[in-house]
């Protein structure tokens, strides 16, 4: 019985683990996220849970002038979802995924933020159903462009 030294069977193992298990980015260790929402939003509470299971820390601050936020920030009117957040500068709002906004906070693209119009079937907090293809636009004085595009959570394109 070997209790002092790991065998090479038990070495590759810890190697492979650590190879294939998903890296918490170095934004999302490093960043907290400032979530504006409804208290009675229950959707909102799944999405701020798909944060926090990427490595996010979060702070969720209850709010009913959600509208008084979103004016405050710059979102437009046409991209408003159900919350709004702010993170390294940057405004997101909607369900955006956390691949999209380690993304951003790691390029760091001139923009006011990232918005997800609506809440699409299967993205954070929306999950259930057939996840539905929706685009995270980016957006800020220079205009707006589609930024990642998702099914459900995952990237596509």
């Amino acid at each position: 019985m070997n209790t002092g030294n790991l065998s090479r069977r038990s070495a590759l193992g810890i190697v492979a683990v650590a190879l294939i298990a998903p890296a918490v980015s170095d934004a999302a260790q490093s960043t907290i996220i400032r979530v504006h929402k409804d208290p009675s939003c229950g959707c909102c509470s799944g999405w701020v849970r798909h944060l926090e299971s990427a490595g996010f820390s979060v702070a969720v601050q209850e709010e009913r002038n959600l509208q008084g936020i979103r004016k405050h920030l710059s979102v437009p009117t046409d991209l408003a979802a159900c919350h709004t957040a702010e993170a390294g500068g940057y405004v997101i709002e909607g369900h955006v995924p956390a691949a999209a906004i380690q993304r951003l906070l790691k390029e760091r693209p001139v923009a006011t933020g990232v918005a997800v119009p609506g809440m699409p079937v299967g993205s954070p907090g929306m999950e259930g159903g057939t996840p539905e293809r929706y685009a995270v636009v980016l957006f800020g004085p220079g205009g707006r462009r589609a930024y990642m595009e998702f099914e459900g959570v995952r990237p596509v394109g």
